[in-house]
Parts: structure tokens; sequence; C-alpha cells
């Protein structure tokens, strides 16, 4: 039997953490799309933006699938390209360590457990191309990564052919480098796997956006319907040049205002200062990371890390008052729930309401970098759906349907269904 880049029969699938994937026998393209809330792709095809998207629907395949808690944007990539959840990886967004008081935003592979379904299939002759839009995911994708081209379009300029597989790539899109707080940063991400699918220098692709959009506009305003317009024609485009796209996202998308449209917030280590005493906690939000404008540090999960450990009982019982709080739990309760590792869990954790955040002070929170634009955030149970799409049908449809699909499917889906 023949498989692809004269690899051997025993070499056709790749195995990680016992799971089996594939190898590509034609360009198989997966996108994450961040900020992907199920409302965009309903509302883009009902009104005719994503007619390439509507295909993927009607004739590929198409569910919704849940995300890893939190819903941020590093631990469900990096979910993504593992195929596992936060537990088994280790990369579970923001935290505080015990041991030296530090936070710790999590920008490396210093804490990723194991390998990546990118880094192995490299090893197996499969030539790779990974492009973010952001350089902070950037490090995590590339890990392990083979002879691969792996850049981000936020630090294009500065690609070498060592560090990145890749170089001038500005001329070689033909545009420089997008602002990091702009559309294009995602639509560079698109161009350069179409670029580099026509060049035909990859056989599998991880193409992951930003939520820079996602962030500023709801569905229907016109800047959102112009971004998901682009993007419906760059898929189709991946399909055209003979492709299969599977495409998902990290997390969904809430507007989180109150009725006034004024940003529904909890600063908890304020209220919880205000009732046991000034630091008798540290409340971290894992939604903190270097692109903080367009969503003030301020998401819908945060672990509570607490000096005196018999305050614990008396302050979820706090927590639990405030109309913002959809759950809290223990570190513990919450790491079983969710799948996540337990040595990076708060004492407890508080997860918000779907119309609202939680931060830790006012005084940390510049509010203002939304300017006119009303709060949209994520990091909660409400930003779990994602659309699961593909440009074909499965093989087994009576086994997808009883399937319950993660975002982290999203390589399963395109290499072995």
């Amino acid at each position: 039997m023949s498989t692809t880049h004269g690899l051997t029969e025993a070499q056709s699938t790749v195995v990680l953490h016992s799971k089996s994937y594939a190898i590509p026998k034609t360009p198989t393209v997966v996108v994450c799309v961040d900020g992907f809330d199920p409302e965009y792709l309903e509302k883009g095809i009902a009104d005719g933006l994503m007619p390439n998207c509507k295909k993927f629907v009607e004739t590929g395949f198409h569910t919704t699938a849940n995300v890893v808690m939190p819903s941020l944007t590093n631990p469900n990539n990096t979910s993504i390209i593992t195929g596992v959840p936060t537990a088994v990886h280790g990369i579970s967004g923001y935290f505080l360590d015990r041991e030296t008081g530090k936070e710790v935003m999590v920008v490396d592979v210093s804490l990723l457990q194991g390998s990546t379904i990118l880094a192995e299939m490299s090893k197996q002759g499969v030539r790779v191309a990974a492009v973010t839009a952001k350089d902070k995911l950037r490090r995590l994708i590339h890990h392990g990564l083979e002879n691969g081209i792996c850049f981000s379009s936020q630090f294009a300029a500065k690609c070498t052919l060592a560090e990145n597989g890749i170089e001038n790539v500005e001329s070689w899109i033909g545009r420089p480098t997008p602002s990091q707080y702009s559309a294009d940063l995602s639509l560079y991400v698109l161009d350069a796997g179409v670029k580099l699918l026509e060049e035909n220098r990859a056989d599998l692709f991880y193409l992951t956006l930003s939520d820079y959009v996602q962030h500023k506009y709801a569905p229907r305003e016109p800047e959102a319907d112009e971004f998901l317009a682009v993007l419906d024609e760059r898929l189709g485009k991946l399909v055209s040049l003979g492709a299969v796209v599977a495409v998902t996202g990290d997390h969904g998308m809430s507007s989180k205002s109150n009725d006034d449209g004024s940003p529904n917030v909890l600063f908890l280590q304020d209220e919880l200062e205000s009732r046991f005493g000034d630091g008798c906690a540290r409340v971290i939000c894992p939604i903190a990371d270097p692109f903080p404008k367009h969503h003030s540090a301020l998401g819908s999960f945060v672990r509570v890390y607490v000096r005196q450990t018999s305050d614990i009982p008396a302050m979820i019982d706090f927590c639990k008052s405030f109309p913002q709080a959809e759950l809290v739990l223990t570190g513990a309760e919450a790491a079983t729930k969710f799948e996540m590792p337990l040595d990076r869990e708060g004492d407890f954790v508080v997860v918000s309401v779907g119309n609202a955040v939680i931060g830790a002070k006012k005084a940390e929170h510049d509010l203002t970098q939304l300017g006119n634009h009303k709060l949209r955030s994520h990091g909660g149970l409400s930003e779990q759906p994602v659309p699961l799409i593909m440009s074909r049908p499965v093989r087994d449809l009576e086994a997808a349907s009883r399937k319950a699909w993660r975002n982290f499917d999203a390589f399963d889906l395109a290499l072995n269904w």
C-alpha cells in the first residue's frame, strides 16, 4: 500500500496521548477562528455572507463543539494541537506560582507536557506549516516542529529561515506587517496559508486567528460582516486549491454589559478585601495577556488564591452571593469538573454569568481602552460552544452524530473521519 511522502506502512499514522492520527494523503488545513461564537456562523450564513461555510454545513460536516475551560486562547489552542484537555497538556492560562508568589503568564513551552500533533507529524516527514496571528502562541505551536514553517503575522517582518522556516514574509505576502489591533492580523494568516498551499510548501496546516473583531463587533455589525465575508472567501480558496478544511474556534464571545450598555463587572478582589481585609486573597484573571486593549483584561473566569486557608469556605459563600457569579468551586472541584491541572489552580475559582465579567481591583483594569464599544469578552461557560465544521462529509455520519465533539477534535475530524 502506498503512502504519501515515501512513508512506510507502519508510518501511516502518528500516535499522541493514546490517540491515532492518519498521515494526510491530501493537503489538510485546520483553522481556529478566535472568538468564533456560533452566532457569527449562523447569522453570516443566513445573511448570505458565508456561502462557502454554508456549503460546509450543508454538504460537509457541521456540529457545535465545546471548548476547554477556561474558555481562553492559549489553553484552547494548545488543546487543539494536542487533541486533549488542559489536565493532560498542562497549559491552563495565567496562574499564581505559590512558591514564588509571582503571577505566571504562559506564553512559552516551559509548562507544556508532551508533544503536539504538528510536531509528531513533522517527525514522520509531513511538511507542516503553522501560522498564528498572535506571537504569544507561536512558541507553543512551534514546539518540537522539525523542518516546518511557523510564524506569526504580528511579527511577520522579523521572520528568519533559522527561526521560522521562512523569510521576507512582507514582500512574499505583498503588504507590511499588520497592526496587532486590526482585522488584517487574521487575514494575513489566511493569506499566508493560501500562498503556502498554492506553492505546495506544506501538507498539514494550522492557521489560528485573532479575536480583535469579535471583541469589538457583535454579529451583524458592519465590521463583523465584512470580516466574515473575507474569512469565508479565504476558506473557499483553500478548498478550491484541493485542501480538506476543518474550522473551529478557541472560544465564543458574549456581550458583558448591563442594560444601559455599561460594563457589567464584579471587581472581586476589591469585594473580598472590603469583607475580609487587605491582602486576604489574590484574584488572578487568566484572560490577561499582551493584547489587553480590546478586553481590558476582563474575562469570565478567575482564580482566587487565599492567604488564610481557614477563610476559604466563608469566601466561597460570599462570592456566591453576587449576581454576577454563576459558579464558585474549590480548586479541586474545578480541576475535576473542567479537566484542568490541579497544581495550577487557585484555592477556588469563580465563573461569571453570561453577561458579566470578573476583575481583580478596579484600579487594575483600564476600561477607557474600550472607547465607544461595549465590552465583549469570554472565559466562562457561556463561551464554551463553538462551531466545528469541515469541507467534506464524514465517512460515518451515524458514529459522528453520537460523538460528544470538542474543539480539540479538529485534527481528528480532518484526518480520521
